[in-house]
């Protein structure tokens, strides 16, 4: 597996977390609270500010949790080869439950709601702490697989470049839509149209995400760390 591959697949695991049914839906809720606008008015400066302010909060949010996921298999050593068995097996039932969905208690919701606009680049930016802390149903599976996958490496560079592009796939479109909103509202339909096949997708996506955890061939990474600690 190349490095490419490697770097591939977080991202796409951020771009489907962004075209999910827990997501795609509500972008134009998130970005009238971001930007203060209507439907009717698209862009201005003040929303792509406010969007990125928002990405990197909830960037932030998923960075640190990258670090913390390495740092707990850095610890346990050397029962991680254990460890990544039961990773890899809860990540081919996540992938599973997305596609069948069979776990109803999965489906517990904790998303980030506000009837006020935030005030400012400092509350753009605790608004997308508060995304990436509420995890919903649909970005969950997604982003504790990802998790998983960048804390089996045991060192924190890796994780933290599995989260950074994760978070790159996640916010990038989200970058596109506040400065395309117009155009993004013409296609919201089709999309919205397609999201059990892109469910179908990620669930996919998982089960082979998981496959590499429980075979520890995912390790191609480790070759851009130098050896010897965890960073």
């Amino acid at each position: 597996m190349s490095d490419t591959l490697s770097i591939f697949l977080a991202f796409a695991a951020g771009l489907l977390s962004f075209l999910s049914p827990c997501v795609l839906p509500l972008i134009p809720s998130y970005l009238s609270i971001l930007g203060g606008m209507s439907a009717g008015d698209s862009r201005g400066p003040h929303l792509i500010v406010g969007t990125v302010s928002f990405i990197l909060g909830f960037s932030a949010v998923f960075v640190l949790l990258s670090i913390l996921s390495s740092l707990f298999f850095f610890f346990i050593g050397g029962i991680s080869q254990y460890i990544n068995i039961v990773a890899g097996i809860i990540v081919i039932v996540l992938g599973l439950n997305v596609i069948f969905d069979f776990l109803s208690f999965l489906n517990y919701e904790k998303r980030y709601h506000s009837e006020k606009r935030p005030r400012g680049i400092i509350g753009t930016f605790l608004a997308g702490l508060a995304f990436g802390a509420g995890w919903t149903p649909c970005i969950g599976p997604i982003l504790a697989s990802i998790l998983l996958l960048a804390g089996q490496q045991g060192k924190a560079g890796v994780a933290v470049l599995y989260l950074v592009v994760y978070s790159a796939g996640l916010g990038l479109p989200f970058l596109g839509v506040a400065i395309f909103f117009d155009r993004f509202l013409a296609r919201k339909a089709w999309l919205t149209s397609r999201l059990p096949l892109i469910r179908k997708i990620s669930g996919v996506m998982l089960i082979l995400i998981g496959i590499l955890i429980l075979s520890g061939k995912f390790t191609i990474l480790n070759r851009l760390i130098p050896s010897g600690g965890i960073l």
